[in-house]
């Protein structure tokens, strides 16, 4: 077995785990998804996804390109800012390069049937690991009803299913130094 096919049997959906050491110009993370991400995510620098197995679709907001479908292989560029979304049709695994400079990240929440941003959080890198923004911004987004409602259709969003993110326990161990 590989190294990056062993590090992949451990991953879970959205990890962003680091798959290479700190100091680096560039950070590859690692996930295992099989499960729409449950928000859109919004990197401070451009970052490209790579899908190393399965397909699906990586959806855009606020720019032209609406949506790329991807199948094993496929480099997606998202451009800085950009909130973007995976949304697997099978298990895919995906590695994404991050520039280590990056300090700012945040996500975002999007009306499905009117495409309006109904919620959004950013943290600062310096002081909070994605994984610990990605858990926090999600807590929030379920414990609060009106960071869930669309203004604009009157309507509010279910709650995010947390079940199955590994973000508390990938925190924990970065921090203490391991994982």
């Amino acid at each position: 077995m590989a190294f990056s096919d062993a590090l992949a049997v451990q991953a879970g959906p959205y990890d962003e785990a680091s798959v290479l050491p700190e100091g680096l110009d560039i950070q590859l993370t690692l996930s295992r998804n099989d499960r729409p991400q449950p928000f859109h995510l919004i990197c401070e620098y451009d970052s490209v996804i790579v899908c190393m197995s399965g397909g699906g679709r990586v959806e855009f907001e606020g720019v032209s390109v609406r949506h790329h479908d991807y199948v094993l292989g496929d480099v997606i560029y998202v451009p800085a800012g950009t909130p973007h979304r995976i949304v697997p049709s099978e298990e895919s695994i995906h590695h994404r390069f991050k520039l280590p400079e990056s300090r700012l990240e945040g996500v975002a929440w999007y009306c499905p049937a009117c495409g309006q941003q109904i919620h959004r959080v950013v943290w600062s890198l310096t002081d909070t690991l994605a994984q610990e923004g990605y858990l926090s911004a999600c807590q929030g987004f379920n414990a609060d009803q009106a960071h869930r409602r669309c203004e604009h259709r009157d309507a509010e969003h279910p709650p995010i299913d947390l079940e199955g993110y590994r973000w508390e326990q990938l925190s924990t161990g970065l921090r203490s130094g391991g994982a």
